[in-house]
């Protein structure tokens, strides 16, 4: 009997940790609705009677099944057949577009665009390194506060 309420505590410990195998839940529940549960386990027993009385319940209430007729239904999906069909038309008939990619006949006007594009990439590139630089410090800062 102490062998038993022993294994009873530690599969309860291993229930409340999610850790129990299907097997190991079924004996829990074995022992709390049979009629001899120790008493500092009784506070369990409503828990596992609750859920085997769960478990077999079934439902014998008949559900009434109402067909609706809705006169707008056939003539939504026709609608929406022809929002398809138009916007697959519309994709396929579009003529192809011509791309300005950027191309520059005057090798001079070419090389002041690109060293203005490469300064603002560099522009932007300083701002990131620049808040790069406040988290070194502040990484600093926190290990010389928080010794580990």
């Amino acid at each position: 009997m102490i062998m038993e309420l022993n294994r009873i505590e530690n599969l309860l410990e291993k229930y409340f940790e999610a850790q129990t195998t299907i097997a190991e839940e079924q004996e829990l529940a074995a022992y709390f609705n049979s009629g001899r549960v120790a008493q500092h386990l009784g506070q369990y027993k409503s828990m596992f009677v609750f859920f085997n009385n769960q478990a077999v319940q079934e439902f014998t209430k008949q559900l009434p099944l109402h067909k609706q007729s809705r006169p707008y239904a056939k003539w939504l999906s026709v609608a929406a057949v022809i929002a398809v069909m138009f916007g697959l038309f519309t994709f396929l008939n579009r003529e192809p577009m011509q791309h300005d990619l950027g191309t520059y006949n005057d090798p001079e006007k070419a090389f002041r665009e690109t060293q203005k594009a490469l300064n603002m990439l560099s522009q932007k590139v300083n701002v990131g390194v620049n808040s790069v630089e406040y988290i070194d410090e502040y990484e600093k800062t926190k290990e010389t506060i928080f010794k580990q």
